[in-house]
């Protein structure tokens, strides 16, 4: 039986996220927390990958494989067993670990085991995605502030503005937190854990909770709707029964643009830090830097409230969405579009679309990434060539119709939801007559990542030795580094 967390019957997670207003004091303790948590993950990775590297030394030497290093587990009682061992008497942890909570350590030591189990995974196989890279430190001026609270006092306070965590105590909030505290106390929820996150200039908490969810019906549950996503349109949605609805791209970067220049500007003209010479930032710098990040935040702010008010609209309607599977990271290698493409958010509407679907027990149908629905004519069915993406217009080669290419495109993506059976979640191109490929072109998506074979003629002379993988493993078998 699986160890995965399964709700009681009637009852779903879900999660509450409320921003925070801690004190000084408390902004310390948090900061304090979401470092011993970086810090325990770094100490995991490099104890295990040490013995990697341990291994493929004394292998170089001769030594056979009974009498290498043993491999170090990177289970989590594994990690938490070796780490309390250690915590006391090595340098980096004795002076200050009891600080913290032992939530924070536990934080890092789960990211670190489920980070070694991805990358086991997609070695094997056994893992959808892209391939997972070897798990690496995380750098202080780039890694996320956040950690997670599974025991201890977690609990929202009767007068509705404050939240209790374990050792840091009662900190106030920024939103009254009345219509989690409600559910709490009428017994329809109970708070499984909590996650602090700095993000976007403040902290935030998100509490997750088990929780009594009627399926709301939707308005129109027979209906279907196609959405073709683009630029000039953020969505065109054609539902079955012909209607058209165009929805219009906020660009909300656009409108900021101007004034990102302006504190662009001023930030670089201030002394800002500098890596190579250990320079510290001004406090000029650090001033303007707040202000121009501010302008990021509302921007990310802004474009997160129209998508969720968007999606929440399209799934309180129809029964039935249509969606395509578009290449969003092969978009943004497109210099000309990947600034709009990114301020649009594509893989966001997507995923709001399909995890709103599931809460009121409606399908959400994917189209496949090759299935021609701009160049297919909606009347007639025949198929372009070619259609380039300046031409906005769809006019057929074998009937009358002529049509805006995105309206043609939605036309074409709510037929899918007749043509699939309901709840697969894959629709393919059915019954697609196959079209010539003047270009060659054929189904493979380009590689994200530029090769690193070496090349001839490479600058510096010299060629790098090249790594190989070794053979697959599992968790209690070996796993080579390279």
């Amino acid at each position: 039986m699986s160890g995965k967390f399964r709700p009681q019957p009637g009852f779903v997670v879900q999660a509450f996220k409320l921003a925070l207003d801690p004190n000084a004091g408390q902004e310390r303790a948090l900061r304090s927390h979401c470092g011993a948590a970086r810090a325990a993950y770094n100490w995991a990775v490099s104890w295990v990958t040490a013995a990697w590297w341990q291994r493929k030394a004394e292998a170089t030497y001769g030594i056979g494989e009974e009498e290498l290093t043993p491999w170090r587990p990177w289970s989590l009682p594994a990690l938490r067993k070796e780490f309390n061992r250690i915590k006391t008497t090595e340098a980096r942890f004795a002076d200050w670990w009891q600080e913290n909570s032992k939530e924070a350590y536990s934080t890092g030591l789960a990211n670190a085991a489920a980070a070694f189990d991805n990358y086991a995974k997609s070695k094997q196989g056994n893992r959808k995605g892209c391939r997972v890279g070897v798990p690496r430190r995380k750098p202080k001026r780039k890694a996320r502030l956040a950690c997670r609270f599974t025991t201890g006092t977690i609990r929202i306070e009767p007068d509705g503005r404050h939240i209790t965590l374990p050792r840091l105590g009662t900190i106030r909030t920024h939103e009254p937190t009345v219509k989690l505290l409600a559910r709490v106390q009428s017994g329809t929820a109970r708070i499984l854990s909590a996650a602090v996150r700095h993000e976007r200039g403040r902290w935030f908490v998100s509490f997750q909770v088990e929780t009594d969810r009627e399926i709301t019906r939707v308005a129109r549950p027979d209906a279907a709707v196609g959405i073709d996503l683009g630029v000039k349109h953020l969505a065109v949605l054609a539902d079955s029964s012909g209607e058209i609805r165009y929805e219009p791209n906020p660009k909300h970067l656009d409108g900021a643009l101007k004034l990102l220049r302006f504190h662009s500007r001023r930030a670089s003209r201030r002394q800002g830090p500098d890596r190579r010479t250990g320079r510290k930032p001004s406090k000029r710098w650090e001033k303007a830097n707040a202000e121009r990040n501010r302008i990021h935040h509302r921007v990310a702010n802004l474009r997160t409230d129209a998508l969720h008010k968007l999606t929440t609209r399209v799934r309180a309607e129809y029964g039935t969405v249509v969606v395509e599977d578009l290449n969003v990271a092969g978009m943004l290698r497109n210099k000309r579009l990947a600034r709009r493409v990114a301020d649009a958010g594509f893989g966001e509407i997507r995923r709001q679309l399909t995890y709103k679907g599931r809460r009121n027990a409606c399908p959400t149908i994917v189209a496949n990434r090759w299935y021609p629905s701009s160049k297919t004519c909606s009347n007639c069915g025949a198929t372009k060539a070619k259609l380039p993406l300046h031409v906005r217009v769809f006019d057929c080669d074998e009937c009358p119709l002529v049509m805006d290419r995105d309206e043609n495109a939605a036309r074409n993506l709510v037929a899918l939801a007749a043509a699939c059976t309901t709840g697969t979640g894959v629709a393919g191109d059915q019954d697609t007559p196959r079209v010539s490929k003047p270009r060659g072109a054929d189904r493979k998506t380009r590689r994200q990542r530029p090769s690193r074979k070496a090349r001839a003629g490479r600058a510096g002379g010299a060629i790098p030795q090249q790594r190989t993988e070794a053979r697959d493993r599992t968790q209690t078998e070996a796993l080579t580094l390279w």
